[in-house]
């Protein structure tokens, strides 16, 4: 695909409207599977690990699928902002496919390097269904950018509550063809991956991303050409005529984030060269609300991982352990359910109330799970309302959150300005997975929420931060 973005003279006559309901129906439906794949591995990932390498390092090589997503974040994004949308999610699934065959492997041969490696790149199921969210806000109406971006997030619901329960069933299936315990999930998960990366490469197009880079261009030639004419004919671009106008708002409105360099050059002519993490900082640094964006994602990412990733270990100490599966299965299922299921609530809160509204809601849902997960001792249900609420807040700062960034900044360097908040989201996960097991050896499960709650704090402070009358981005 050439690099050099032309601006064709149909583009400001163009209809986005069916170019985004097909869009997401597309990302909707590959969510899905996508989601299905993702979970039914995870489910049997520490276990799988465990075998292989032992219980010592089972945490570290399940925190590998998390680094992996955050790292794959990186060349995934460069890819979208030279190429569109439709490589980078076809790669990220790609390479997912190759991590679960690899796994397989690891399982088949008990090596461990080939575990962790397998691990690594099976985060690219994960980056994938993070970076679609993003994809669905591409052509979206300013005033309908979180609920869509909220449907996407949804979707994920279907597959991930319902993939933990067929994980037993792969698992038999694959038995019988050969394959070792507990490695047929990611088998399954290899080929959900393929499946949804092939529908991707024939299905999405036009490419979402260059459409709005092409209708962006197109709104600024009509608007510098003398009496609106240009890219096509009299000013259709500003016209509102058959949603043409909103659309070209959307890839044309956001500011550049700040600063000359790249950044500042026309939208849609040409994505920079340059684009990459070191741009997408300089981005956000002069982005008020992109650092709030990203701020809400990764800090509510890391309450949620931080207090979710040692409940199975809480749930262990008063159960035996021919009870604690199930109950595990049945409290990270209403946890998913938290976290997916209520996102179009979410969406149309952020959408009607504002973006900081729903990112302060989100913050005091995080709040409240830590203190009733925190003090709800062994009494499993109302363990089960704390991490109900815990997935709640995590919906509320995700989707406002990300729905700020992608409003923040302009199409030309979006893509990696997601990436690089997805970067941020996927280490500071990992390093609370990591982190929290320590905290819940020394201190106990109440300690560790409680810190979990202070880390908001400086979420809470961005949030509350006065916005500057007229500052870009920063209207809700």
């Amino acid at each position: 695909m050439a690099t050099d973005l032309t601006v064709p003279r149909t583009a400001a006559r163009l209809d986005v409207a069916p170019i985004q309901r097909r869009t997401m129906r597309l990302l909707f439906t590959t969510q899905i599977i996508g989601g299905v794949g993702v979970t039914i591995g995870i489910s049997v990932g520490a276990l799988l690990a465990a075998r292989v390498a032992g219980t010592a390092v089972a945490g570290v090589a399940q925190s590998a699928g998390v680094v992996g997503a955050a790292l794959l974040a990186v060349p995934v994004t460069r890819i979208m902002a030279r190429h569109g949308r439709r490589p980078g999610l076809v790669l990220a699934y790609a390479v997912g496919a190759v991590g679960g065959v690899l796994v397989v492997l690891a399982a088949a041969t008990r090596s461990v390097p080939l575990l962790f490696l397998g691990m690594l790149l099976f985060g690219g199921g994960t980056a994938a269904n993070l970076q679609a969210r993003y994809t669905a806000v591409d052509l979206a109406e300013p005033a309908r950018r979180g609920r869509q971006l909220s449907l996407i997030v949804w979707a994920t619901t279907i597959g991930a509550v319902a993939a933990p329960n067929f994980a037993a069933l792969a698992d038999r299936v694959t038995t019988g063809w050969g394959l070792p315990p507990l490695a047929g999930p990611f088998a399954f998960s290899a080929a959900a991956f393929v499946l949804a990366s092939v529908v991707l490469l024939g299905l999405l197009r036009p490419d979402p991303l260059l459409t709005a880079r092409r209708l962006a261009a197109a709104a600024v030639v009509g608007s510098a050409a003398p009496d609106g004419a240009g890219a096509g004919g009299p000013g259709p671009a500003a016209a509102g005529h058959n949603g043409v106008a909103p659309a070209a708002a959307v890839a044309a409105e956001a500011p550049t984030g700040g600063g000359a360099g790249p950044a500042t050059a026309p939208v849609g002519v040409r994505p920079p060269r340059t684009a990459g993490m070191r741009l997408a900082w300089s981005v956000v640094r002069g982005q008020p609300a992109a650092r709030l964006g990203i701020a809400a994602v990764a800090i509510g990412h890391l309450v949620m991982v931080a207090v979710m990733a040692m409940t199975p270990v809480r749930l262990g100490e008063s159960h035996a352990d021919a009870d604690v599966l199930r109950l595990v299965g049945i409290v990270l299922s209403l946890h998913i359910a938290g976290m997916y299921a209520f996102s179009p609530v979410v969406g149309w809160l952020t959408d009607r109330l504002g973006r900081r509204a729903v990112i302060l809601g989100g913050v005091g849902l995080l709040l409240a799970a830590c203190a009733v997960a925190g003090t709800a001792g062994h009494h499993t249900p109302r363990l089960s309302v704390g991490l109900v609420l815990l997935g709640l807040g995590w919906s509320g700062t995700m989707v406002a959150g990300s729905t700020l960034l992608s409003e923040s900044v302009s199409a030309g360097v979006r893509p990696s300005v997601q990436g690089f908040s997805d970067l941020i989201m996927g280490l500071a996960g990992a390093g609370a997975a990591v982190l929290s097991g320590f905290v819940m050896q020394l201190a106990g499960y109440p300690v560790l929420t409680l810190l979990a709650a202070v880390a908001t704090v400086p979420l809470v402070a961005l949030a509350l931060r006065p916005v500057p009358t007229g500052a870009p981005g920063e209207e809700d």
